[in-house]
């Protein structure tokens, strides 16, 4: 009998011992991405890709190079260079009044650009990533972490909601919108082309006995001002409207250095196709901050002036995106991603996940970016639609935006 129960025990032990021993190599475990390149059958596509690609040398690729030749951080300081100081110089030949109908057809443009970029650049790089050096590279998918990106997405997106309801509350409803006001002139147009329907010369009335009596032309041209001033007091922007609006684009110019930074250090491609959506959308916003400034009581030189002190927003951003990088870099490690860790939970990364902080950028942008473009800007469209005519115009501008943006993709 007690030779029966110690067997038993002697049974028992072993098998915790190889419990035990099973548990300790699962937690030993480490798969280095390395690893899984170093394949024989990865090696093969990694030289396969790199042969079709030196033999297509595509367009893109090289004028990419030509317009940014230096490192990550210097590209995305240069990228943040052209979106900022062009739109803002272009102002200097854009009369101080655009026709509504122009604004919403550039507008349109820019946010097909704009959208494309987030759908056809960012979102996917978010979630599948990109590297720098050539050869083919395979992703593991990890759920946890594209929870973790699809959030990053929706944060930024709730970001710019809040951040353009504050500025609506504190400026009673006139505060910074990507909408940019085009409608503000639509009432004292109004004003005008009914006052305009009276006599240029002089205004005809009716006398007591029914008669017709000509007026003082003067008298009646003072007459006639009065109610169009009244109407563009009533329709201009206040100076609080103008000030948080200058407000808003200063927020808005951080987040794009901060996408500027963000797509030039996961790769040279991204970071100019980035750049080209953002120059894409900045000339028009640009255009209408400065129309509501003007209208605002700001003479032309002051908005501009004011507009050239927002884009510094735009630096301080960049240079935030790349200290959150180089953070990011002095504190991960330097070898290889190890993906046992990640299967395990148990990674250095967000709630046990490979992800960095670093990696939430792309997707922070990519969610602003869509608020910016279906939320803050096509509802305008649709509202301010007037004619067939207008409404192809901007569909045609959408579409435009739509295929440069997949050109560049495509051709990267």
């Amino acid at each position: 009998m007690a030779t029966r129960f110690a067997s038993r025990a002697l049974v028992l032990a072993l098998l915790v011992c190889s419990v035990v021993a099973l548990e300790s190599a699962r937690d030993s475990l480490v798969v280095r991405e390395s690893e899984i390149h170093e394949c024989p059958s990865v090696e093969k596509l990694s030289a396969l890709k790199i042969a079709v690609e030196d033999e297509e040398s595509p367009i893109m690729r090289q004028v990419f190079a030509w317009l940014f030749p230096f490192g990550p951080g210097w590209n995305s300081v240069l990228g943040t260079f052209y979106i900022s100081s062009v739109p803002n110089f272009i102002l200097a030949f854009i009369p101080a009044e655009i026709h509504p109908d122009t604004l919403n057809t550039m507008t349109a443009f820019a946010t097909g650009g704009l959208l494309s970029d987030v759908f056809l650049h960012l979102i996917p790089h978010a979630f599948m990533g990109e590297h720098q050096d050539p050869g083919a590279h395979f992703v593991m998918v990890e759920e946890k972490r594209n929870i973790l990106i699809g959030l990053g997405i929706f944060i930024g997106f709730a970001t710019f909601f809040v951040m353009e309801k504050s500025l609506r509350v504190l400026g009673g409803g006139d505060g910074h919108s990507h909408s940019h006001g085009h409608s503000h002139t639509h009432s004292t147009d109004a004003a005008v082309s009914a006052d305009s329907a009276q006599a240029s010369g002089a205004s005809t009335t009716l006398s007591p006995d029914g008669l017709r009596s000509r007026g003082s032309g003067k008298q009646n041209e003072v007459d006639r001002q009065e109610p169009v001033e009244q109407a563009h007091a009533a329709t201009a922007p206040s100076k609080l409207s103008a000030y948080l609006n200058l407000f808003g684009d200063f927020v808005h110019n951080i987040t794009d250095g901060l996408a500027m930074a963000a797509s030039f250090y996961s790769s040279p491609l991204i970071g100019a196709t980035t750049t080209l959506a953002c120059f894409a959308h900045e000339i028009p916003h640009e255009i209408a901050d400065y129309s509501i400034l003007v209208r605002s009581g700001f003479t032309k030189r002051q908005a501009m002036q004011s507009q050239f002190l927002t884009a510094i927003g735009a630096f301080v951003g960049t240079f935030m995106g790349i200290a959150i990088h180089n953070l990011s870099a002095s504190g991960a490690m330097t070898e290889s991603l190890d993906l046992a860790a990640g299967v395990r939970q148990d990674a250095s990364g967000i709630l046990g996940t490979t992800v960095q902080p670093a990696d939430l950028v792309i997707p922070f942008v990519a969610g602003g970016f869509m608020y910016i473009g279906a939320v803050a800007v096509l509802p305008t469209l649709l509202a301010e639609s007037k004619s067939g005519a207008q409404a192809l115009r901007e569909f045609g501008a959408m579409a435009f935006g739509v295929l440069c943006m997949f050109f560049v993709a495509w051709n990267e």
